[in-house]
């Protein structure tokens, strides 16, 4: 009576036959990275190890191969799913201190933006963040240019006075 061949020598066997053929395959597959193209032959042979009963080392290639493929298809989809975020070049993160000086002025107005009063901030917006004129404020407020002229005044007021009381001052 024949003993079946067990796990490891069913691998080895499928190693030695088709270790050569699979990375080469791979390694066109993957632009030649040698060092992924390892891994992924390393990858399928563990797969076969795992289940040696699918594949026979004499009619194994079809499979291994399949498998090859699937395991760089969807290393592929791995990678280009990571280069959809926004890479950071290492100069944008080296900020300096005037920089950082600015963002939290920057955040501080906004703060202090955010405690006026709705006519007021509005009127601050359309001025100095969208760069409309007085005339265009107004008309897109629905408010007379004068009106616009004078909430602005207090409304700057205001934010000066807010931002002097948080050590906030205009350089």
């Amino acid at each position: 009576m024949e003993q079946a061949p067990d796990k490891e020598s069913i691998v080895r066997a499928l190693y030695d036959r088709y270790r050569r053929p699979l990375f080469g395959y791979v390694l066109r597959s993957v632009g030649g990275d040698y060092q992924y193209a390892e891994d992924i032959v390393q990858e399928t042979m563990m797969r076969a190890w795992r289940d040696p009963a699918l594949v026979e080392p004499e009619r194994a290639g079809p499979w291994l191969f399949t498998v090859a493929r699937n395991l760089v298809i969807s290393g592929h989809r791995r990678r280009t799913a990571r280069v959809s975020e926004v890479p950071i070049a290492e100069h944008e993160i080296e900020a300096t201190d005037d920089e950082i000086g600015h963002v939290m002025q920057a955040w501080q107005v906004m703060e202090v933006l955010h405690g006026l009063s709705h006519d007021h901030r509005e009127v601050i917006i359309e001025l100095f963040y969208r760069r409309r004129t007085v005339t265009e404020a107004a008309k897109v407020l629905g408010i007379p240019p004068g009106t616009v002229k004078s909430r602005s005044y207090y409304a700057l007021h205001a934010l000066r006075a807010a931002l002097e009381e948080r050590g906030v001052t205009g350089s």
